[in-house]
């Protein structure tokens, strides 16, 4: 399916631009529905501990995670629809062929930025996966649930930041391509 007709409303610029970033889209799309099983679980928790006196032991952790691995998988979603940060003062007023070495120096940073933070944060996941010795023990929260969220959270954050680096090479190759084609036109 082409990007136009993913949604023919919305500006091309801020479709998809390779089949990784639609799956992203279209993923980023579902998981967008956990907010509302969020804020069920949160109401479920305000009922239970001012009408019923019985407050719940998960919700808040529970909500913590969805809402901390939905944050994380943010970046990856405004990069395949390119709504992500940039300076659009500057960018906005430059030509084509100025963008285009922009994005092509964004992308370059993007890599770098990327291939430490994934350097970084495997070495989190790595402590909060595996024992001192070595043996797989999760890091738990330590509360009275206990669950072994925050090792999850940080696994998401490393997959997601590898997701990242995979994007930005793609989008590297694609404005190199589109550089070429600019070039020869």
């Amino acid at each position: 399916m082409k990007p136009e007709m993913i949604h023919p409303e919305i500006d091309p610029s801020e479709q998809p631009r390779n089949d990784l970033d639609r799956v992203i889209h279209g993923l980023g799309n579902l998981l967008s529905l956990l907010f509302i099983f969020t804020v069920g679980i949160s109401f479920y928790e305000v009922l239970m501990r001012y009408l019923f006196d019985s407050p719940t032991i998960w919700v808040h952790e529970t909500a913590s995670f969805i809402g901390g691995c939905l944050f994380v998988y943010g970046g990856s979603y405004a990069m395949a629809t390119n709504k992500h940060v940039r300076v659009v003062l500057i960018y906005d007023i430059v030509s084509d062929t100025t963008r285009r070495y922009l994005n092509l120096f964004h992308h370059i940073l993007g890599l770098i930025f990327t291939s430490l933070l994934i350097w970084a944060s495997f070495q989190m996941v790595e402590d909060s996966w595996l024992s001192p010795l070595g043996d797989w023990s999760l890091e738990t929260s330590g509360s009275a649930w206990n669950p072994a969220f925050p090792a999850l959270v940080k696994g998401t954050i490393f997959l997601t930041i590898c997701l990242m680096f995979a994007q930005f090479f793609l989008h590297l190759i694609q404005e190199i391509n589109g550089l070429r084609k600019h070039k020869n036109v």
